[in-house]
């Protein structure tokens, strides 16, 4: 049966890899896509921890599916603003591909004073 533990180890490995994902890349890209991953990996911790209540006989009552619902809305505040980071993410990336002709961090000095 799958647990409490498997769904955190996956959360864990996915965080892991965007993180990996916005640290080593210069793309900007594949930045926004780690960012993305990052969230994801949030957000099935979050379902993981609701799903799973602390129950001392195993069942769940009518306040922990009330819990599990509170933890159900929070993934989709998360995932509606990971859709607004999304829209204006790719805005400044395409706006950084028009005046740069890259989507190299590196190359993109447009901020700097």
């Amino acid at each position: 049966m799958i647990g409490l533990n498997h769904f955190l180890l996956m959360s864990a490995v996915l965080f892991s890899l965007g993180m990996l994902g916005v640290l080593l890349r210069r793309n900007a890209l594949i930045i926004l896509m780690s960012v993305e991953l990052m969230l994801n990996a949030a957000n099935l911790a979050i379902l993981a921890f609701s799903r799973f209540p602390p129950a001392a006989n195993g069942l769940m009552t009518a306040q922990d599916l009330s819990v599990a619902g509170n933890g159900m809305v929070l993934v989709f505040l998360v995932l509606t603003v990971s859709a607004a980071e999304v829209g204006v993410g790719l805005a400044v990336v395409i706006h950084l591909y028009h005046q740069r002709r890259t989507v190299n961090i590196n190359d993109a000095n447009i901020l700097q004073g």
